[in-house]
């Protein structure tokens, strides 16, 4: 498993330094790869890239020696280092390799039923759960895990990780794959490990909707906690599971309503696992009016149904990004950030007062542009998008009102 990720760099070059008045360096270059990309690569399924697709379904699948099936690694725009994605498919009637490995790993089921089998070390406690379309469950750090497929059709998981970030590090996958350190923190012996809890507290540091829990049976039609910070109806817990770092919510916008534009640096990606719709993201320097200021071909756009996705910042920075729901259902979504809270990678240090900035208006010192100064392209687009469908906004019209303050 061991591998020399940096076998392929190029003979040294003899060093020179500039001349007077000249600066040392080539001044530009390409993106070199990661360590991370690089195990991809060797890895021999195809990688994924871009902003957006359709359906995670429409991804072509590679024999995949080491998971035992077949798969595709996944890296959205503005994820590249900050987490890890792919799909893999559970063969008929069979199972996927038995792992384990340094990384944290959640894992959604796309399609199929079947069972999990997770222990810390050979001869100890087997937890064993069944899952099916939707399920969300988390595989304990450096724990030994099969999935096994209960049915004669092939099933077709996705799974979000922390894979870059260690083999990034670390730079030694051997030591990723084959560490002996049993993190005894992450795991328990206790039979309601995979029991699932459907308490709703308060998040530590925001004060947000969230379950401790390491197994969710159906994401898709799950109950929900009211938000309200969104959109209008807006509903959303973040799971906290297995001790994670990686940091994962399910939100959900209602019939004939959409979410106001927000910023925020690169890390989120968003997955549709109920209804269909569509994402705008901008660069955040092109303003909350870039249709208006003449901006409109710059906006990118990524159409999606059920399973599809869309990186929230796919160039670097700070950009905007405002999600529709375009069907006659709600518009159910999967928001992954991998190890990336948004309240705790700033830069800021223990104590500094800090402002839920994608949740809090612009005109209150956050990011969201309210609906009052949005671009009326969006509007209109949004009414007439439903319109083909036979559908109808939902969004009251005192919502595009300027407040008297």
């Amino acid at each position: 498993m061991s591998q020399d990720l940096t076998s392929d760099s190029p003979a040294p070059a003899k060093w020179q330094e500039p001349g007077k008045g000249k600066r040392a360096g080539f001044g530009s270059f390409d993106q070199p790869k990661t360590d991370y990309d690089k195990f991809m690569d060797a890895e021999g399924v195809p990688v994924f890239r871009g902003i957006g697709i359709r359906s995670v379904k429409e991804l072509p699948l590679a024999d995949w020696p080491r998971l035992g099936g077949r798969g595709s690694y996944i890296q959205l725009s503005g994820s590249e280092g900050k987490w890890g994605f792919y799909i893999a498919e559970v063969p008929a009637a069979g199972a996927l390799n038995v792992e384990k490995h340094l990384y944290e790993k959640v894992v959604f089921v796309v399609e199929g039923r079947g069972t999990t089998e997770v222990w810390l070390e050979e001869g100890g406690k087997t937890h064993t759960f069944e899952w099916q379309k939707g399920s969300l469950f988390s595989i304990p750090v450096n724990a030994w895990h099969r999935i096994v497929n209960a049915t004669s059709k092939p099933a077709l998981i996705c799974a979000g990780t922390t894979a870059p970030n260690l083999i990034n590090l670390v730079g030694d996958t051997d030591f990723v794959f084959n560490c002996s350190y049993k993190f005894t923190d992450r795991f328990s012996e206790s039979d309601d490990f995979y029991v699932p809890n459907e308490e709703v507290e308060p998040d530590p540091i925001r004060g947000l909707a969230m379950q401790r829990t390491n197994y969710i049976p159906d994401i898709i039609n799950a109950d929900l906690p009211y938000d309200n910070r969104r959109s209008p109806g807006y509903r959303r817990v973040e799971p906290q599971m297995t001790g994670n770092k990686f940091y994962i919510k399910i939100g959900e916008h209602e019939t004939g309503r959409y979410a106001k534009a927000h910023a925020h640096t690169s890390a989120t990606v968003l997955m549709c696992i109920g209804g269909h719709g569509y994402t705008y993201t901008w660069p955040e320097r092109l303003g909350v009016n870039p249709w208006a200021d003449g901006n409109g071909h710059l906006v990118e756009r990524v159409d999606y149904e059920a399973f599809g996705i869309v990186s929230a910042a796919p160039g670097g920075a700070r950009w905007y990004h405002q999600h529709f729901n375009a069907s006659k259902e709600p518009f159910r979504l999967i928001m992954w950030n991998g190890p990336n809270h948004p309240s705790l990678v700033t830069g800021l240090p223990p104590g500094a007062k800090q402002i839920d900035h994608t949740g809090m208006d612009i005109t209150e010192g956050g990011t969201s542009i309210p609906y009052w100064m949005e671009d009326p392209f969006l509007r209109d687009e949004f009414e007439r998008r439903l319109a083909e469908d036979g559908g109808k906004s939902r969004m009251e019209p005192s919502l595009y009102e300027k407040p008297k303050d």
